[in-house]
């Protein structure tokens, strides 16, 4: 029997209060099934799409897309049909009535795909599901305990990329996540035709139309969580900027050799790649730039990893991901987690695990046309550098005036961390690698 189902705005297991609606993806009449993406909600965190626990047809969209609203709202009506009147995940099995599953109807709702994990005996069925072999590519699934385990919104990125999830390999635990996809969309580029579906284009915030003098903006999302971080560090942290002019010619003749180098020839070096690698090694000799402080204990918390965070601007706001134990990277490997943790954030799908835990940042202020910048301090971080733009100018090499390209670095620091002879000493060896990269060899 036909019934009318309403999708309610979830908990996506971040500690969620409210969102706002960005972008919907279907329209009044459209058939929908279930895991389709039906619409993309802003977090504080990036941009989320909600695939639809419904199969059937779209009745009514009860919000309109810029409005923000709390955890729990109705966002959309979905006439269904008996059969796929229950939300379900295309994993789940039968669970029996009890009073558990009353009390669980009236905590907030948790999307299929995300919130808390999934207790231990959940996810032993779900391994024992897995196939032991990966299915050959085309092969069609004989049950759907063959179908490979993934998100929705993963399921979705991949059809997005033409990647076929039966011919991924999952990972240790039978999950296809979203770097996997990334993978192997890379591995099949050049064999891609030009016909082959290419992402969507992340939504872009409507711009304001002037009325008048002045025009006035919401504070609210990514733009809302910036400012908070913001004022919080500069009045929290003391800040002192330490500067640094740098001859980036060897750096530069190295990224041209690396780009030319058939063995690199799918990776994306740029001189931020080598940037990012001379501070890991600056950070090994001098570690206590890669601490924090911690108020409550009255201790300085000196980090024994470093969480890499890369600055990147996006279309709703700066962000400032990080790349978990960058220090433990090859070259090659922190040049691809690089590539995609930028990609990611500006097409607005930061994972929030990649927002946290951060060490030390870079922001590269060079890629628009700037020289020099006193960045302000992630919070919970001693340090940040911030590298200029590279311009050709005259230099003095071995007492004779030459044409190279110049840069500028700045430390900023947490002045109650560190102090200036160590933030000196770490920006000098950082500027040492970028001028003679050779010198990496030598550091301890």
């Amino acid at each position: 029997m036909p019934s009318t189902h309403t999708f309610d705005l979830p908990d996506v297991g971040e500690g969620l209060i409210e969102a706002e609606v960005v972008n919907w993806v279907v329209s009044v009449g459209d058939t929908v099934e279930v895991n389709d993406v039906v619409v993309e909600i802003e977090t504080e965190k990036s941009l989320v799409e909600l695939p639809s626990p419904y199969g059937g047809v779209v009745e009514k969209i009860l919000v309109d897309a810029g409005q923000t609203v709390p955890v729990g709202t109705p966002l959309i009506q979905i006439g269904t049909n008996e059969h796929s009147a229950t939300p379900t995940s295309p994993h789940s099995e039968p669970v029996e009535e009890s009073s558990n599953n009353i009390e669980a109807e009236k905590r907030p709702t948790v999307l299929v795909g995300y919130g808390p994990g999934q207790t231990a005996t959940r996810r032993r069925v779900l391994r024992n599901r897995v196939p032991s072999t990966v299915a050959p590519t085309g092969a069609a699934s004989s049950s759907n305990s063959s179908r490979p385990l993934a998100k929705p919104p993963v399921r979705h990125f991949a059809k997005q990329l033409g990647v076929d999830l039966s011919s991924i390999a999952p990972g240790p635990d039978g999950v296809i996540t979203r770097l996997h996809i990334e993978a192997a969309a890379r591995a099949t580029a050049p064999a891609a035709t030009s016909g082959a579906p290419e992402p969507r284009s992340v939504p872009q915030p409507a711009p304001i139309a002037a009325s008048g003098p002045e025009t006035r903006q919401p504070i609210k999302g990514v733009r809302k969580t910036i400012a908070a971080a913001m004022v919080k560090s500069a009045f929290t942290a003391p800040h002192a900027t330490l500067w640094l002019s740098i001859d980036m010619t060897e750096t530069m003749n190295l990224v041209r050799t690396l780009r030319a180098d058939k063995a690199w020839a799918n990776v994306r070096v740029t001189p931020l790649l080598i940037l990012a690698k001379a501070i890991l090694l600056a950070v090994r000799r001098n570690p206590g730039i890669n601490a924090s402080w911690d108020d409550a204990a009255q201790e300085i918390v000196t980090k024994h990893y470093v969480n890499l965070g890369i600055a990147a601007a996006t279309p709703r706001g700066l962000i400032v991901p990080n790349i978990k134990n960058a220090d433990r990277l090859p070259l090659n490997e922190l040049a691809v987690a690089l590539d995609t943790l930028v990609t990611r954030a500006r097409e607005g799908h930061t994972a929030k695990e990649d927002m946290t835990q951060g060490t030390f940042t870079i922001t590269n202020v060079g890629v628009f046309g700037i020289d020099g910048a006193t960045p302000i301090l992630n919070p919970g971080e001693a340090g940040i550098l911030a590298v200029g733009a590279t311009r050709t100018m005259p230099w003095v090499v071995d007492d004779q005036l030459s044409v190279r390209e110049i840069a500028q670095l700045s430390l900023s620091i947490d002045h109650r961390v560190v102090d200036g002879e160590l933030g000196s000493r770490f920006l000098a060896d950082v500027g040492r690698i970028m001028e003679r990269p050779s010198e990496a060899f030598f550091f301890a």
